[in-house]
């Protein structure tokens, strides 16, 4: 039987010196006990997993609002899909895998419905009062938020995860940062979460474009990236089976830019000559640090043209407009009844007890809006402006 020891020692067999392994881990802010058959890392996956924030996201919006359609991807399925594409990134640059699944699995834990339109909704609202920003959400769910142990709050994940989550970066997320992380760089199982993320909402989000018909493919023609992926199997497949078509070339465009990930990743990797997992941290903490994980400049640039095009396509689509709008009108209307009168709030979230300043007012209404997923938000709003739903 493999016991964390046994585990433990693989890892150093296996992994590249610049992995970070179980064993050299900073820990979990409170609990120290060991487990006898499963690494740190392999434990915060779980935990996670099992989290109320994680079944959540099973029903909050990724592009389409999910009382559009049940094929459209939720915050669930694209949360896998990432931890798919970031374990065979990893796998193949010889990274902890366990640990890259963890940071992967938690990454979009603190959206809150109906996905950016309501990440921007709540930021705008919050101007005043220290904005949104779903990063950061993400840290207090598993330090603070989530409620499954007597002697302390959160999830207590060792510190390499929490500071994956903290410092997640993409097109569409920034850096959040706390005084106790600033001088603690992320690995590199984070940043390969951070480009697996990109790289599968992008191709995704085409998947899922053309299904809606908010996209065609004649829309895409004008992006080498998607013309190649397309010519290359259309000559392949029977024209008249458009779902196959569409299966492939999305399949055929992830490969394709894993490949040139890969391809490119290592190299930086060889010329930095990593030593260690703390070289790493380290590294991207520096001012000028370059991205180690990164695609090569060329397709760098095909990805931008295909991005800029999805930009102007779909997520500006009149159909994906008006879901956005509805979505930020629902998200502010709650918002405002509740930060007018917040003894309508469950007794768990507003105590009322004392006085309470104005942004602890507009802080206890944006963790409590933050927390619904797309049906519950809905709900709500119909319990709070339909005469006839009960309350």
């Amino acid at each position: 039987m493999n016991t964390r020891k046994h585990i433990e020692d693989l890892e150093e067999q296996i992994l590249a010196p610049y992995a970070m392994k179980s064993k050299d881990s900073a820990g979990r802010e409170h609990e120290q006990t060991h487990h006898p058959v499963r690494t740190c890392y392999q434990r915060d996956r779980d935990r996670i997993v099992h989290s109320e924030a994680f079944r959540k996201l099973e029903y909050k919006t990724q592009v389409f609002v999910i009382l559009e359609g049940d094929y459209y991807r939720t915050r669930l399925t694209h949360t896998i899909e990432v931890a798919q594409i970031a374990r065979t990134i990893g796998r193949s640059l010889r990274l902890n895998e366990d640990l890259i699944e963890a940071i992967a699995l938690a990454h979009d834990l603190g959206h809150p419905p109906f996905g950016h339109a309501g990440e921007r909704a709540l930021n705008e609202i919050m101007e005043k009062h220290g904005g949104f920003d779903h990063n950061r959400r993400s840290y207090l769910i598993v330090t603070e938020f989530e409620k499954r142990y007597p002697n302390y709050q959160g999830l207590d994940l060792t510190e390499e995860v929490r500071v994956g989550i903290l410092k997640h970066e993409t097109f569409y997320d920034k850096q959040g940062d706390l005084d106790k992380y600033r001088k603690i760089g992320p690995t590199l199982e984070a940043k390969v979460v951070d480009i697996a993320d990109a790289l599968a909402y992008l191709s995704h989000d085409i998947d899922d474009g053309l299904t809606s018909g908010c996209i065609t493919k004649d829309d895409l023609m004008e992006s080498q990236l998607w013309r190649e992926s397309y010519q290359k199997i259309d000559s392949e497949l029977d024209p008249r089976n458009k779902e196959m078509l569409k299966y492939q070339v999305v399949k055929f465009l992830i490969d394709t830019q894993t490949r040139d990930l890969l391809d490119n990743s290592f190299n930086n990797l060889q010329k930095a000559n990593f030593q260690s997992s703390q070289e790493v941290k380290d590294y991207h903490l520096r001012e000028d640090a370059e991205p180690v994980i990164a695609f090569s400049s060329d397709m760098k640039a095909q990805r931008k043209i295909l991005q800029d095009l999805l930009m102007d396509k779909l997520y500006r689509h009149y159909r994906v407009e008006r879901m956005t709008e509805k979505a930020r009108r629902i998200i502010k209307q709650i918002f405002k009844v509740y930060q007018k009168n917040p003894n309508q709030l469950p007794y768990d979230v507003w105590p009322r007890t004392g006085q309470a300043s104005k942004s602890e007012k507009y802080q206890a209404v944006c963790n409590y809006i933050a927390g619904m997923t797309d049906r519950s938000a809905l709900d709500e709003h119909k319990k709070l402006f339909d005469p006839f739903k009960k309350v």
